[in-house]
């Protein structure tokens, strides 16, 4: 991907990362994500980000991380870290672009474009099934108890940051998330995105995201 010099980066960008875009920079300050930048999956996964999501896409799947992190902290519960942040960067990517939905919806596209990355970048394949169950699972009204940790923490963060669902849990998290890096009205257009690739399996037309 390409630098932009509009778009500047962290403030940490190593040689050969490209800079990431100026509205992300409030939620990758924030202690779990700046941990991860220089990782060279959690990198990459930010980079197919930038490149595959619009602005509030891709702000709601950062807060969807921090909020998983921040309710397996408040749990004490051990997970893959780097291999969250690439299921929170890809868990929508099946809501934008244009082309037929095959069978599973906009979920099981996210789930193989997520599967390509990782398979990409030599994942073995029993973290790769782990993760990418994850993506495909997580519009399911509740996880199981068997998905194992990872969806259960998509889960969690994705439907709290969307329908403030489990705000009890992290008292205050998402509103100071929302803060940070506001999307208005983001909630009604995820639910416009979801009823469209629902009935027809196609996907919306993306909108370049703001520079």
């Amino acid at each position: 991907m390409a630098a932009r010099p509009d778009v500047p980066g962290s403030g940490r960008e190593e040689a050969g990362r490209p800079p990431l875009p100026r509205a992300w920079q409030p939620l990758l300050a924030r202690p779990p994500l700046a941990k991860l930048l220089g990782d060279p999956l959690a990198d990459a996964a930010l980079g197919e980000m930038a490149r595959l999501l619009p602005t509030p896409v891709a702000l709601h799947s950062l807060r969807t991380f921090l909020l998983a992190d921040a309710r397996a902290r408040a749990g004490e519960t051990a997970y893959d870290r780097v291999g969250l942040l690439a299921v929170a960067a890809f868990h929508d990517t099946g809501l934008v672009g244009r082309g037929p939905l095959g069978r599973g919806g906009f979920t099981a596209r996210g789930a193989e474009l997520l599967d390509g990355f990782l398979a990409g970048r030599r994942v073995d394949d029993a973290r790769r099934r782990a993760l990418t169950r994850a993506v495909r699972e997580h519009m399911r009204p509740f996880p199981a108890s068997g998905w194992g940790p990872e969806a259960r923490l998509l889960h969690f963060g994705a439907w709290l940051d969307v329908t403030g669902r489990g705000e009890r849990r992290l008292p205050g998290e998402r509103r100071l998330l929302a803060e940070l890096a506001p999307t208005s009205w983001f909630a009604l257009s995820f639910c416009a995105r979801v009823a469209a690739c629902g009935p027809r399996r196609v996907l919306p037309a993306r909108r370049a995201a703001p520079r």
